[in-house]
């Protein structure tokens, strides 16, 4: 949160309306110039709090529902046509954590990774939540539809362990304060293609599951595969 931009314009604020009621005290105390120019100036000083106030509010809001936070990042190693090993490497959070590192055989020319997402409503996220969220799955997929039906699969279990597992339709339902901010409970995925020495972040927004390419052999890959 972007405190100053709420401190400033409460301290404006606060010196406006000590300004007024000095302005009107002197009026109604007999010294009307004195007491009009001290009016004046709480006023201008107020239009100013509020103005600062509306700017506070709109860069609150946009950082808010823009607000995002890592997930992961996964690496590849080709290992033959169509076959990498993947490195996951999960963010380190309460409901996600599974170790520093996971390898896989994937199959495939992309990899997706999916995960269930708690999205609050927007007013929710300006106070505060963030959408939750539980990684599900990891599996290669074929551009070719052919080969998605016939050649070999690969799919991995990331959903976490039952000790550390927070079931977000259960936390969405349960109370009723949090059931009037949820917006929906939903399955959200991100898929990238596959390359030798790839490197890509998987990151959560607001709104689901986004993966970037973050070194030139997943920048190529990403121009490239997606034509």
């Amino acid at each position: 949160m972007v405190w100053w931009w709420w401190i400033l314009p409460a301290v404006i604020g606060l010196a406006a309306v000590v300004t007024l009621f000095a302005g009107l005290g002197a009026l109604f105390g007999g010294r009307p110039v004195s007491g009009l120019l001290r009016t004046i100036g709480g006023a201008g000083v107020g239009a100013a709090a509020g103005f600062l106030a509306l700017a506070g509010m709109n860069v609150q809001t946009y950082s808010r529902l823009t607000y995002e936070r890592p997930v992961a990042t996964l690496s590849l190693e080709r290992v033959g046509p169509q076959h990498f090993t993947a490195h996951l490497e999960l963010a380190d959070t309460a409901s996600q954590r599974r170790g520093s590192l996971q390898t896989y055989d994937i199959h495939g020319d992309e990899w997706r990774i999916e995960a269930r997402v708690l999205r609050w409503k927007p007013w929710a996220n300006v106070l505060g939540l963030d959408s939750q969220y539980q990684l599900d799955r990891l599996s290669g997929r074929y551009i070719r539809t052919e080969d998605e039906l016939n050649a070999q699969r690969s799919a991995y279990d990331l959903r976490p362990t039952e000790e550390n597992q927070i079931d977000l339709w259960a936390l969405g339902r349960q109370y009723d304060i949090l059931g009037e901010a949820v917006d929906t409970l939903y399955g959200s995925g991100a898929a990238m293609p596959m390359a030798d020495g790839a490197r890509y972040e998987v990151w959560i927004t607001q709104s689901g599951l986004i993966a970037r390419a973050v070194n030139p052999q997943a920048q190529e890959a990403a121009a490239s595969g997606w034509r």
